[in-house]
């Protein structure tokens, strides 16, 4: 007899030395990352762009989004345990050596945090190279959903972000909950593979949005991608929360929870930049050869 679920019971460390330890998890965020740079440089090549810019733009992205992504998980989703203990904020570690001591890396991150990092430090790039900002997040819009897929599909890795009980043919049995690192029993019923709904939405709005760049592009004004990348990637969010488990305590008997909370003002952001007509902004920094070796903005 067939079973009418899935069991998930794969190891989430690819590598493991003790406390220190490497995840698919880390695999996935690195991979879409990386997807998105070489993304990027096509977009840069084909509209004449120095890929020098890029370089820096990269830069700026990593910081803004691991700061970002972790200071939204501390002050949205356990504000008394930080505020009550700031370092930890910051700390990849616990214990002192020789006592209780373990790498943990940042257990803990937001991608609604980690979105309002991208759109400080996009700020400071453009402030820096004087690319103008809409131009720079319509480009940053279409690969992010790409990375936000395979950021996802990392959480599956973690057996983490789980949805509620189902009883579906594809809901999955988690058998490795981890609490700091120490196996539970599992979960008890099959949940929604939520992490994977999230995934499958966002690979169809970078497939969408890649299309359109390709194919619309001259005929697109600024704030196109940028805002329809709001709108749907939040909308998916906000909906695909109601199937996912509570991620803390004090979401329980909420009606709606922190992250449809705040996946709200992004799909009102997201219809303004449509609504808006934004002025096309020549792009100043354009070098002659893209690649290289010049001052921006001489």
């Amino acid at each position: 007899m067939l079973l009418n679920f899935i069991v998930w019971d794969l190891r989430p460390q690819i590598l493991q030395l003790n406390s220190f330890e490497i995840r698919y998890y880390s695999l996935m965020f690195g991979l879409g990352f990386i997807l998105g740079y070489y993304i990027l440089a096509r977009f840069f090549k084909r509209e004449g762009v120095n890929l020098e810019l890029l370089d820096k733009l990269t830069f700026y992205i990593i910081i803004a989004t691991i700061v970002g992504a972790r200071f939204g998980h501390c002050l949205f989703y356990e504000p008394e345990t930080y505020l009550r203990q700031p370092w930890k904020i910051i700390m990849p570690f616990e214990g002192k050596i020789g006592s209780g001591f373990r790498f943990t890396g940042f257990q803990g991150l937001a991608s609604h945090g980690g979105a309002i990092g991208i759109l400080i430090g996009l700020y400071l790039y453009t402030k820096k190279t004087k690319v103008p900002y809409l131009w720079i997040l319509d480009r940053l819009a279409i690969v992010t959903a790409l990375a936000a897929t395979f950021i996802r599909i990392g959480n599956f890795f973690n057996s983490e972000i789980n949805g509620i009980p189902t009883d579906l043919p594809w809901g999955v049995k988690f058998m490795r909950v981890w609490d700091d690192f120490d196996r539970t029993a599992g979960e008890i019923l099959p949940k929604h593979p939520a992490q994977l709904y999230e995934a499958l939405a966002y690979l169809l709005i970078f497939v969408l949005l890649f299309y359109l760049y390709n194919k619309k592009l001259e005929k697109l004004r600024p704030g196109f991608f940028i805002g329809w990348f709001l709108v749907l990637v939040f909308t998916a969010r906000f909906f695909i929360e109601f199937v996912k488990d509570i991620q803390v305590d004090f979401e329980a008997g909420m009606a709606l929870n922190m992250g449809q909370i705040l996946s709200i003002p992004f799909v009102v952001l997201g219809i303004y930049l449509l609504l808006h007509k934004f002025e096309s902004k020549p792009i100043k920094p354009v070098l002659g050869q893209p690649g290289k070796n010049k001052t921006p903005g001489k």
